[in-house]
């Protein structure tokens, strides 16, 4: 277990960079750069980015110097190494396939909603949050798409995004309701009221038992929670940056309180597909999420 540095090659800015990982822990690598100095502006999902003047010091201060097919091997071995697929281009790219399957007279929605999920101050509520929930779907309705109501459902669900919880979900069916109403030639006024319905239950995902569009949303918004342990505490980091204004301690005592929230829940995942895929694994990692922030 060790923090890793590949070799300043990455040009930009007027100098090269280079890639600072760990391959034990996305703590170990926030707790080292924040004792080097490195700022929180600097990390980029799985490492952090750090200039040629900075090189020898992070040398000096414990980190190991590695050639860069090195690196990103000891990375992908640790789990931490974010896959190709959820990476920026690669997510609009889906995204943007995605959309276009359900409406794709609607461009300029699509855009606007592709930048309010790509705004700067989101770390997990993000595009690649919103692809995984529409994969999620997938997974829950196949062999059939997810309904279109649903999906849109999702799109929505985090439009508005201040980490305010219920405003925000309110502020998102909001949205919803203004944007599709205007699409008169492709959006039933059922269908603007029914998205906008589930928008609102994920502030606090308690769909009814006879709600089974709600259920599919509701679950797939909380399949994050089953992840593999690496992945999960990308997620968990991820949920930390969103709150930098907020103390250490105070987080970890509100963090704590969510936890214990969701882990109370019962049921967790309202259909039976979703239970037998991501039931047992979002238990394990909840409650060692708590454990650690204990």
């Amino acid at each position: 277990m060790a923090l890793l540095i590949d070799p300043p090659l990455w040009p930009a800015h007027g100098t090269v960079f280079s890639h600072l990982v760990s391959d034990a822990s996305l703590a170990e690598l926030h707790a080292f750069a924040a004792a080097a100095g490195i700022p929180e502006r600097a990390f980029d999902g799985d490492h952090y980015d750090v200039p040629l003047s900075r090189y020898q010091d992070l040398i000096a201060a414990g980190a190991l110097p590695v050639d860069g097919r090195t690196l990103v091997r000891r990375l992908v071995a640790s789990g931490l190494r974010i896959p190709a697929r959820e990476r920026n281009k690669a997510v609009v790219l889906a995204l943007t396939h995605r959309w276009d399957a359900l409406l794709p007279e609607c461009t300029e929605l699509r855009q606007e909603l592709l930048e309010r999920w790509g705004e700067e101050h989101r770390r997990y509520h993000n595009r690649a949050h919103l692809l995984a929930v529409l994969e999620g779907l997938d997974l829950l309705c196949t062999p059939e798409p997810a309904p279109r109501t649903v999906a849109l459902a999702a799109w929505f669900h985090d439009a508005v995004y201040n980490g305010v919880a219920g405003q925000d979900e309110e502020d998102s069916a909001a949205l919803a309701e203004d944007r599709l109403s205007a699409l008169v030639e492709v959006v039933t006024p059922h269908d603007v009221a029914e998205v906008a319905r589930l928008v609102r239950l994920t502030a606090n995902h308690h769909p009814e038992s006879s709600d089974a569009a709600g259920q599919l949303l509701c679950d797939a918004d909380l399949a994050v929670l089953a992840r593999h342990p690496a992945a999960y505490e990308r997620y968990a980091t991820a949920v930390r940056h969103e709150y930098p204004h907020v103390s250490d301690a105070d987080f970890a005592k509100g963090r704590a309180a969510v936890v214990r929230q969701l882990l109370a829940l019962e049921p967790l995942f309202h259909t039976q597909r979703a239970r037998e895929l991501w039931l047992d694994d979002a238990r394990r990692n909840l409650s060692n999420e708590l454990a650690t922030l204990a």
